[in-house]
């Protein structure tokens, strides 16, 4: 991470799974920008720090100081379905570049799962899931592309067609009345290193502001248990300054995930002006079982996420149903007697 901008105070926040946040705060806005110019950043994601930093040039006090950023995902601009099986889109238009449609609390989640299962089957997943590479300058600095070319087969009349990238995240604010963030205020900012050579510009494409109160949650009410996915790093250390360090949170259920292996951890950093600290983080994309007894406000606590760090993206959660596999083609093929 080569951010550089200012960093305001790390808040902490409460762990308890059961502490509600204020009615006034479950609105979310979500955003989808495009990526405009190659990104030199963090490979996985680009984080809520440099999002938020980039925003907060170009807002007024009260909504700087208000807003929480989500981490941002990157999407192809693919075509796709956001329900299994079913294509529901807004006049043919590609699911990665536009917001689904977001009615139950599971819609949240179509754009922020690495494994971009949305995608439809005649389209490549690993591709969409490997982000090309572009080096630049004379020594040969790595940049993520903006845009990736597939190959198309030799009956087709062009060789290979393009497929832009996008970034996909979510702001909350303290103060509701911040919301929704102006279009304006948000096209044109930069992330990631060398920004000031024009790299990392991110344009909005798509922005719509969902109640998390208001969605349905059927799903996880008819559950009889319900697992818990890390869908952003979790903050155990901290070196900034005023921040607590905290402990895995009791209703992760650290005795049952005992048989099956410890949490993988992963050092993340904070840059705060010309200061970086070092993060000790639980990695996301790891799922634990949950203990908790109230799993639609922890579901709906995870949006606008726990811990330390919150602010910045860190601590997103989302709350499942147990069951034996995330992945329903997976399911189907070993029924089939496939690999």
């Amino acid at each position: 991470m080569t951010e550089t901008e200012t960093v305001p105070g790390v808040e902490a926040e409460a762990e308890s799974e059961t502490e509600a946040a204020p009615a006034s705060g479950r609105r979310i806005q979500q955003l989808l920008f495009a990526l405009e110019r190659p990104y030199m950043g963090n490979p996985y994601y680009v984080s809520g720090n440099a999002l938020h930093a980039a925003v907060a040039r170009r807002v007024g006090e009260a909504t700087r100081r208000a807003l929480h950023v989500s981490h941002g995902v990157f999407v192809p601009g693919e075509y796709g379905s956001p329900t299994e099986g079913e294509i529901s889109l807004r006049g043919g238009q590609k699911l990665g570049g536009m917001l689904p449609d977001v009615e139950a609390y599971e819609d949240l989640f179509v754009h922020r799962d690495p494994a971009q299962r949305w995608l439809t089957e005649s389209r490549p997943r690993e591709a969409a899931n490997t982000h090309p590479l572009q080096r630049y300058g004379h020594d040969g600095r790595v940049a993520f592309a903006s845009e990736m070319q597939v190959g198309r087969p030799a009956e087709k009349r062009a060789a290979s067609r393009r497929v832009p990238w996008y970034v996909q995240c979510y702001v909350h604010a303290d103060d509701p009345a911040v919301l929704p963030v102006a279009t304006d205020a948000l096209t044109g900012i930069r992330v990631g290193g060398a920004r000031n050579f024009g790299f990392g510009e991110l344009s909005v494409v798509d922005t719509q502001v969902v109640d998390v109160d208001a969605l349905a949650y059927g799903a996880l009410e008819a559950a009889d248990a319900h697992e818990l996915e890390l869908v952003s790093p979790f903050v155990l250390e901290t070196e900034f300054p005023g921040a607590a360090d905290q402990s895995v949170p009791w209703w992760w259920a650290p005795g049952k995930r005992a048989a099956t292996g410890e949490l993988r951890r992963r050092t993340e950093r904070l840059v705060a002006g010309e200061d970086v600290f070092d993060l000790e983080t639980v990695d996301h994309g790891q799922v634990v079982p949950y203990a908790g007894a109230d799993p639609v406000a922890t579901a709906k606590n995870g949006v606008l996420r726990v811990g330390t760090h919150s602010r910045f993206g860190f601590g997103e959660l989302r709350v499942r149903p147990a069951r034996g596999s995330r992945v329903p083609a997976w399911r189907e093929r070993r029924a089939g007697g496939g690999g």
